[in-house]
């Protein structure tokens, strides 16, 4: 049948969809990610498969992987994996899932931004950068309808730019990353101890708390920063701002806007749209799935 699968491993669960040709969502469903030593969220990931093609009714035409990592040049597995899923590394995807379905891994910002530009708040943008804000900072670039990838695969992490360099290193060695100044596994520390989440920081600030409203403000100024880096690098048309910081609606677009006012380069009075993400959690499976369209036509 004309569909394809789409799968978003990620640390704490898997989602999985069914999409066909133009977008449609036939059937979804998701499960708790077993991580340990001997690769249990593999079989989660061929369990959710083999139960959508059930309730579908027929094979997949094709199924897309995305996951946390950069994918190995022979795409068959993720060649580089920090942090959560480390057991991902080289493990070869074709090998386990064998043949019969087209198969296509893709970074999980990657797929984000794919869906995004696909059917969600970037559609119909030839150029356009996205970032998901959460317990790191992930990211992507879309350049004339394609993901920048670069040479290795390493295209689109922005999370990984140096803001401050005299900063503490992040998990890759870069000294004051946007990723330590907004992530939220920073921000016990940022906050001296007083704020573990992110939507308690934010309802802190909305109340009136002083020390809340420093430490959230100064996380948004330091956003706004590489917002506006990489809009003078990139040009997009659409800068999309995914992830559970995005949810804080004004609390965030309001004061990055007025940053921006003052930061950004605007030819002509020109500006680059800057929009939460429309997606939500269902992103990553239906941007894996939208990658593996894309990846079966060009083989054809």
């Amino acid at each position: 049948m004309d569909y394809a699968v789409g799968i978003d491993l990620g640390g704490t669960n898997i989602k999985a969809a069914a999409v066909g040709p133009a977008g449609e969502v036939l059937s979804q469903s998701a499960a708790g990610t077993r991580d340990d030593a001997g690769a249990a969220w593999a079989e989660g990931v061929r369990e959710l498969i083999e139960a959508l093609e059930a309730r579908v009714g027929g094979a997949a035409a094709c199924v897309g992987i995305a996951s946390p990592g950069m994918v190995a040049r022979d795409g068959r597995s993720m060649a580089s994996v920090s942090g959560h899923l480390e057991s991902l590394q080289d493990f070869d995807w074709v090998d386990y899932l064998g043949g019969g379905r087209a198969l296509a891994l893709i970074n999980d910002g990657q797929a984000a931004l794919l869906a995004e530009a696909w059917s969600g708040a970037a559609a119909g943008a030839r150029d356009a950068v996205m970032l998901t804000l959460g317990t790191g900072v992930g990211g992507a670039v879309l350049t004339g309808g394609r993901l920048l990838t670069g040479h290795l695969g390493r295209g689109g992490h922005i999370g990984h730019i140096c803001l401050d360099v005299d900063g503490e290193p992040d998990s890759l060695g870069v000294p004051g990353t946007l990723e330590e100044a907004v992530g939220n596994r920073t921000l016990a520390k940022r906050s001296r101890g007083l704020f573990n989440s992110t939507e308690a920081l934010v309802a802190a600030h909305l109340a009136g708390d002083a020390n809340a409203t420093r430490v959230w403000l100064r996380a948004v100024y330091q956003l706004a920063c590489a917002v506006t880096s990489m809009i003078n690098v990139l040009d997009p048309e659409v800068f999309v701002i995914g992830g559970g910081i995005a949810q804080a609606g004004d609390a965030l677009f309001d004061p990055l806007e007025r940053h921006l006012g003052l930061m950004e380069w605007r030819p002509g009075g020109r500006r680059v749209r800057v929009v939460p993400a429309a997606l939500g959690g269902a992103a990553g499976a239906l941007g894996a799935a939208r990658h593996a369209m894309l990846s079966r036509d060009r083989t054809l």
